[in-house]
């Protein structure tokens, strides 16, 4: 089965906004939100992302080694619909042997305030899913500072 690109998959929507969406007197193909949900929604898309971010991750076998149960044909698949997107870039070094790495580009960058913000809500409200022992007054702490530091 092919996969469409995020383009045709808004092009296939359009007819279920009902009225259209206008901003700024543009009228939207899709919605916004459907649309970012479509480049980084996948399974394990974020955590590539997030690793990359925060752990300054480059490798293959770093996101293999490091996001669980991860793949190396889902990787391998993650990493090329990421870079068709342009939210990374694979380097290929001319060595022996082959060294191929990712860096995110400015587009990928861009959302690193929506990691930050998806996990501030998962500690403002979900902090017994995520700590063993949740402090509320520590969960206050943490989510009255910016995120960043944590992560």
């Amino acid at each position: 089965m092919e996969e469409l690109n995020t383009s045709d998959q808004c092009q296939e929507k359009k007819g279920n906004l009902g009225n259209p969406r206008l901003i700024e007197d543009m009228e939207c193909k899709c919605c916004p939100v459907f649309n970012t949900f479509n480049i980084i929604g996948k399974k394990f898309s974020i955590l590539i992302l997030r690793n990359m971010i925060y752990d300054n991750q480059k490798r293959f076998n770093e996101f293999l080694n490091s996001i669980e149960e991860i793949n190396p044909k889902t990787l391998s698949i993650r990493l090329k619909e990421m870079e068709k997107d342009g939210l990374i870039r694979r380097q290929v070094f001319d060595e022996t042997p082959i060294r191929i790495e990712y860096y995110l580009t400015q587009k990928g960058k861009e959302l690193q305030p929506i990691l930050e913000q998806m996990a501030l809500f998962s500690v403002k409200y979900c902090g017994d899913q995520i700590f063993d022992n949740p402090d509320p007054a520590k969960i206050q702490k943490i989510t009255a500072k910016s995120f960043t530091s944590y992560i």
